[in-house]
């Protein structure tokens, strides 16, 4: 896959419990209220419904209801169609999927200075991103840990780059946001991404069918990463990918003579890029098209995350594509 133009950040390491994130993540909860709940119990549809062995009553059948819920024996006995209605599950396992590869580092700073340009820079790009894809990442990953310990449900934690780094049992506890969002925000070296070897590894150890939530830019080969995927699928686990990409990444706004240095050792290269922009593009959507599909046909939402859209009102739009779909 073709890379883009970097200047590879230090590892922020942004300490996601100071003032300024929990009000950020408060700000989040307030703004996106009104899909909160709906958000974590659409969260609950798929795995779940159905499923809990807690049978609450029957009701009255009415056009559009899902016959698998249709209790037969009431009806033999009533000649009246009576669905089975279950307690809601309140035990929801949330598995977040974190990717910490040295790839997440990247974020396009076009704009991020107007008043100070930088002269060691072959070329600004024309877009710009307000963080990296990993601190983009990080802060979703924190803002879901903390709406679903809010809603009482459990949350666990993996983060990964060429292995699993960090590993945290799923808890309920609200104590548990402390060690999840001190790992997510955890330093440390960066490798390249292995995300297909790492997803069947975490497949054999989430031994408790739940909700595995990934957020990764998902750089790496994509039948191998779309067969760890299937894996956590054969896992009864319901899947969904949210795919972190900077906006430089989909759009390749540079004109001049620029760096490309890749990430994850694969050297740089100074090269015209509008002679190199119509490969790039084609390449980045078949890449980013077949991963997509590839989510979809086994099953697992993929939701496309870019770093310069507010964080909620991405959520927002997800959450209606998936109720819209389970109704």
């Amino acid at each position: 896959m073709l890379s883009v133009p970097s200047v590879v950040n230090q590892d922020p390491s942004p300490n996601l419990l100071d003032p300024a994130v929990l009000a950020r993540l408060k700000g989040l909860r307030l703004r996106a209220e009104r899909i909160v709940e709906g958000f974590v119990s659409g969260l609950h549809r798929s795995p779940y419904q159905g499923f809990s062995n807690e049978f609450a009553e029957h009701r009255e059948y009415v056009p559009g209801d899902d016959l698998r819920y249709v209790d037969w024996r009431a009806f033999g006995k009533s000649d009246r169609i009576y669905l089975k209605r279950y307690e809601e599950e309140t035990n929801l396992i949330g598995y977040l999927v974190l990717d910490i590869s040295e790839s997440m580092l990247y974020r396009s700073e076009g704009q991020a200075s107007p008043k100070r340009q930088r002269r060691d820079r072959v070329q600004e790009s024309a877009v710009s991103a307000p963080m990296s894809k990993l601190e983009y990442a990080q802060t979703a990953a924190a803002a879901l840990a903390y709406l679903i310990l809010k809603q009482q449900d459990a949350v666990g934690l993996a983060t990964f780059d060429d292995r699993v780094r960090t590993f945290l049992k799923p808890s309920g506890s609200p104590s548990q946001l402390t060690p999840v969002v001190n790992a997510i925000g955890a330093g440390g070296e960066r490798e390249k991404t292995s995300a297909g070897p790492i997803f069947h590894e975490l497949a054999e150890r989430l031994t408790r069918r739940g909700v595995v939530i990934v957020l990764s830019d998902l750089f790496d080969d994509p039948e191998s990463l779309l067969a760890g995927l299937r894996h956590f699928r054969h896992r009864r686990h319901d899947v969904i990918v949210m795919h972190v990409l900077d906006p430089a990444e989909l759009e390749f706004p540079f004109q001049q003579p620029t760096l490309f240095k890749g990430l994850e050792s694969l050297g740089e290269l100074l090269v015209d890029p509008m002679r190199l922009r119509k490969a790039y593009k084609e390449e980045f959507h078949r890449f980013q098209t077949e991963v997509a599909a590839g989510c979809r046909a086994q099953g697992a939402d993929y939701v496309l995350l870019q770093t310069d859209r507010p964080l909620d009102a991405a959520l927002t739009a997800y959450l209606h594509r998936r109720q819209a779909r389970l109704r």
